[in-house]
């Protein structure tokens, strides 16, 4: 059945494949136009462009129009094409999901382990670094922005450390104050 190897062949795909999206691009053509032949090379080409252009994981998006472009060609309805965008795009995700949640078990797990503590204890203020670091990168003086957007910086830094606000208001806020001061 043809669903059943869409969803075999993408949830394959989804799990060996490291690096994004397009990383995913060489692996799905591999077993999509090599080794099923269910797409000629230049249907490959235009499904990648269309995925490109279409808003979204460019994987994913491939895994979607693919799964439903297979079982159209074989001669299936439009509604029951469907299924196929929808077994290869769960497929294509499934591991992912399935590692996220098999490392959200382990940490709760382990999270009164002291040497697991330990290490969460480091790792904390170096990921904290880390992003210090980028900033400071994209704060040199051939990217200095200008002074409202470091007031707006220094705005949203002081409401969330000293006042606790909400992340979600300061974006919000800082979206409609940059609009306001660039429009």
């Amino acid at each position: 059945m043809i669903f059943l190897e869409l969803f075999i062949t993408f949830f394959i795909i989804g799990a060996f494949t490291f690096g994004g999206g397009y990383a995913m691009l060489s692996l799905i053509q591999n077993q999509v136009v090599t080794r099923h032949g269910w797409l000629t090379p230049e249907e490959f080409t235009d499904i990648v462009a269309i995925s490109q252009m279409s808003p979204g994981p460019i994987g994913i998006n491939s895994a979607t129009y693919i799964g439903y472009s297979v079982p159209h060609s074989l001669g299936y309805s439009p509604a029951v094409s469907i299924l196929g965008s929808v077994a290869a795009t769960f497929a294509v995700v499934l591991p992912s999901f399935l590692i996220v949640l098999w490392i959200c078990i382990l940490f709760e797990k382990f999270r009164s382990n002291r040497y697991f503590s330990s290490v969460m204890d480091i790792l904390r203020p170096v990921t904290i670094g880390m992003i210090a670091a980028a900033a400071i990168i994209l704060i040199t003086p051939y990217n200095f922005i200008d002074w409202w957007s470091w007031i707006l910086f220094a705005a949203a830094f002081v409401a969330l450390f000293f006042f606790k606000a909400n992340p979600i208001y300061i974006i919000l806020g800082a979206g409609a104050a940059g609009y306001l001061l660039y429009a």
